[in-house]
């Protein structure tokens, strides 16, 4: 067979080819392919470990290096490096090449918690941009380049900027002013795009960070597009980054044993876009235009998009259509209320809830019967707003006004520094005023309402206990109520 015929196999295909032969298995993994190994026995034909033809992740140079130049054209990019732990690796690892031990960091304070964790394991001192809260929906506008601007020039030694882009809820910044600010201060800008996997590869999407100037960029495949949970790919343009010791940290932080499963799933998800994603996109984009028409007549229930938030002085510049942000907010509902009653009643599993709303994911493998049985529900539950008393309904005053924090916290001390220091759990009622020495969160998406090191404000305090109240995931509060903090 001709090397060009064998290198434009996908990774899927040579595996499948492999296992089919007679080749015996002296090698891990223990299952030896077997078919009669239990339960999962049928997907262990191609997990395979590092054996002759099938590359090294970490060195590179065959058929795994053939993959990640292809999801790099695919991108645009200038180096892309395939993730085996997930998005959270990718955030680490740049975080920890981009900023020196110890040096100041300034990151979006609805970062997820792994820009956190970095900062605890590179010992780093953060400052924080507090992205303002859209009123409409209470969830975190986008980032502004002016904002960042101003705290680059405050603290002149923030090297580092990490920004999430899209939030979690599909929230759009203007990354290429981001960028070009974070620049002109001779920094290295970090774009947490998991959210974003498929921006930039159809005229529909915004553009990708990629493609705004980022020099680093995160994507987790799995969550809008069709690979297999746990796949991410790290991206990389442009001198300011350095390589070297990314690659290091990748090594370092990554399995040294890279599920083949997974990376054949990265490279059939790269090889489908490149077939067949300008349909695919097309067809959501005639979807979502539907399923708004068909709810653009709700009378209580609203649903998020830039139509109504384009004029309102937001830093957001876009409203990713695969987040549809669906808001009860000043009705008889909550948020919980709303994800029970489309779970339990029309068999329809939202992403998440917040305090007065829930957020549906869709994608390009969205089917018609999926947007359909979506806005159909909605009407139905619209229409029952008016006449009919939810159970629970009464927790309603109860909540939040909005879900995105408050004033920015008292920072007392590194999160390295609160992380390592000796602690104790105490009651919410007695945390005011001290030191926290752990994260609490909303989970998900897992931004921090409190980081080690901040101080235990009793706002932030009320916010804990209404959320609690109304049923949200609250990360860092023991069954007792009780949160650690700082001796």
């Amino acid at each position: 067979m001709r090397e060009e015929d064998v290198k434009d196999k996908g990774l899927y295909q040579r595996l499948s080819e492999y296992c089919a032969g007679d080749f015996y298995p002296y090698h891990m993994p223990g299952h030896k392919r077997g078919r009669y190994a239990g339960d999962m026995a049928r997907y262990f034909g191609i997990d395979i470990t590092e054996i002759d033809g099938f590359d090294d992740l970490y060195h590179a140079n065959g058929v795994l290096r053939d993959a990640q130049e292809r999801a790099n054209r695919l991108y645009g990019a200038e180096e892309t490096y395939y993730l085996v732990n997930g998005s959270t690796v990718g955030v680490l690892a740049s975080v920890m090449a981009a900023a020196k031990r110890g040096e100041e960091i300034l990151i979006a304070r609805n970062c997820h918690r792994s820009v956190y964790h970095a900062a605890i394991l590179q010992e780093l001192k953060p400052h924080y941009y507090y992205p303002e809260i859209l009123d409409e929906y209470g969830i975190w506008d986008g980032v502004g380049a002016d904002g960042i601007n101003r705290l680059l020039e405050q603290y002149p030694a923030c090297r580092t900027v990490v920004i999430t882009s899209p939030t979690y809820e599909g929230i759009v910044s203007d990354v290429s002013a981001v960028a070009k600010s974070v620049h002109r201060h001779g920094g290295v800008l970090i774009v947490d795009e998991a959210h974003g996997a498929h921006f930039g590869l159809d005229d529909h999407m915004p553009q990708s960070a990629v493609m705004c100037g980022a020099d680093l960029v995160v994507h987790s495949l799995h969550k809008t597009l069709p690979s297999m949970t746990q796949t991410a790919l790290l991206h990389v343009k442009g001198e300011r980054a350095d390589r070297r010791k990314l690659r290091e940290y990748l090594r370092m932080m990554q399995t040294s044993s890279p599920s083949y499963v997974m990376m054949a799933s990265m490279d059939c998800c790269v090889r489908y876009l490149e077939e067949h994603g300008a349909q695919r996109f097309a067809f959501m984009k005639r979807q979502y235009d539907l399923f708004r028409r068909q709810t653009e007549t709700l009378k209580h229930i609203r649903i998020g998009s830039m139509t109504h938030m384009s004029e309102k002085g937001y830093h957001l510049t876009d409203w990713d259509m695969g987040k549809l942000v669906i808001s009860v907010r000043n009705t008889s509902l909550t948020g919980p209320m709303l994800y029970r009653i489309l779970r339990e009643e029309y068999h329809l599993q939202m992403e998440m809830s917040g305090a007065d709303y829930v957020v549906a994911i869709m994608t390009i493998m969205d089917t018609h019967d999926g947007w359909q049985r979506l806005a159909d529900a909605l009407r139905r539950i619209d229409d029952r707003i008016e006449g009919e008393e939810f159970d629970g309904a009464a927790g309603t005053a109860s909540l939040p006004e909005k879900t995105g924090p408050f004033t920015p916290a008292e920072i007392v001390m590194t999160p390295a520094d609160a992380f390592c220091a000796d602690r104790r759990e105490v009651p919410l009622e007695q945390a005011a005023g001290k030191t926290a020495a752990e994260f609490v969160n909303l989970y998900p998406p897992g931004i921090p309402l409190l980081v080690p090191g901040e101080r235990v404000s009793t706002d932030i305090l009320a916010k804990i206990r209404k959320y609690l109240q109304a049923g949200l995931c609250v990360q860092g509060v023991t069954p007792d109520a009780e949160i650690a903090v700082v001796l």
